[in-house]
């Protein structure tokens, strides 16, 4: 499935954040309720694979998810909004929507949203 670009003003992006936040904490919800019994004669090796499988299934359903309101997922957990002139940038557990970066700083050149 294509992910669908979006222009975002602050206010649309500020709006959208409380489904952003809701679908991430459902997400994280998600990852700590993984309960995968390990067999008896299963190798340790291949528990944690099955583990790290179910986790990746998790992340991938919440990118899917977030992409699919036009948002850009960066990473785990982090978020990007294009305003046109760069990002408004979000990541678990932030309330709000502080930051700002432009298109080649990238996360470490966030800056607070005045």
């Amino acid at each position: 499935m294509a992910s669908l670009r979006r222009i975002f003003t602050y206010e649309e992006a500020r709006r959208l954040l409380p489904t952003v936040r809701e679908r991430t904490q459902q997400a994280l919800e998600a990852l700590d309720s993984i309960e995968i019994p390990l067999e008896e004669s299963e190798e340790e090796e291949t528990h944690r694979g099955k583990l790290q499988e179910a986790a990746g299934e998790v992340l991938a359903k919440w990118a899917r998810d977030i992409q699919a309101l036009g948002i850009e997922v960066k990473g785990p957990w982090l978020v990007d909004f294009d305003s046109g002139a760069g990002y408004y940038c979000w990541k678990w557990p932030e309330e709000s929507l502080e930051f700002f970066h432009g298109y080649e700083e990238g996360f470490a050149g966030r800056v607070r949203i005045q």
